[in-house]
């Protein structure tokens, strides 16, 4: 996660702080670098720590093609790898819970949607995304599905960001909606599981009630039994 933040700070300061002078872009870059190069360093290790090598591989392709794809030399590519590997390792993490991880995609996809598309849309001659807020407010209302219109991305690389925003949006709604419904359901669980016990036990003190007043009549008539015998006896 502290990687994570370094690649972000790296990635925003030559896009909101544009132009950039050439020592920053070139010290932002080479934080960029070095983020991946741990995750790929990480991923390595972790081959050379695993008993069945090539099993390993086939079981977290991902993270290859995660390691592998920055290669390509384009900016975005490391965004979409560094991304892919936090994931990755953050679903590892058994402490970070489904809620946080969701909370965390989701600002994560925001603010780089807002970075991303405000780099390739900002010297768009027909482009209408200016500014960091408006940026912001593009991929807001992308990721939520209302689109609104006044802004929008006019480049085939902004078009394929609002594509990725926009499904992105929708997984992440669908994912909190099951799990609220998810707990919803356990709680519903648990009343139910305490209702039946509830009903189990007072059916277990009726029985014990039912029981006890059975032994305390054929109490009762033993004693009168008892004394009509003794009654009928001669003295």
């Amino acid at each position: 996660m502290g990687l994570a933040v370094v690649f972000t700070v790296a990635y925003a300061v030559p896009i909101v702080d544009s132009p950039a002078s050439r020592s920053v872009a070139i010290a932002c870059t080479l934080a960029e670098w070095g983020v991946w190069g741990a995750f790929a360093v990480d991923y390595l290790v972790r081959i050379a720590l695993a008993e069945r090598r090539r099993e390993y591989v086939r079981q977290h392709w991902p993270d290859l093609f995660a390691v592998l794809l920055p290669l390509l030399q384009l900016r975005l590519l490391r965004v979409v790898s560094t991304l892919i590997l936090v994931g990755r390792r953050a679903q590892m993490a058994s402490q970070i819970r489904l809620t946080t991880y969701v909370g965390g995609a989701v600002v994560g996809l925001l603010m780089f949607g807002s970075l991303a598309v405000l780099s390739v849309e900002r010297a768009s001659p027909e482009g209408n995304i200016r500014t960091l807020d408006d940026a912001l407010w593009w991929s807001f209302t992308t990721m939520t599905t209302v689109g609104y219109g006044d802004h929008a991305p006019t480049t085939g690389m902004g078009r394929m960001l609002a594509v990725g925003l926009m499904l992105s949006g929708i997984a992440l709604l669908g994912l909190v909606t099951a799990n609220i419904a998810a707990w919803f359901i356990s709680r519903f669980e648990v009343d139910d599981v305490e209702e039946r016990r509830q009903t189990a036990a007072i059916e277990a003190l009726t029985d014990e009630v039912r029981a006890l007043r059975a032994e305390v009549a054929a109490l009762a008539v033993r004693g009168d039994t008892r004394e009509m015998v003794s009654e009928e006896q001669p003295r």
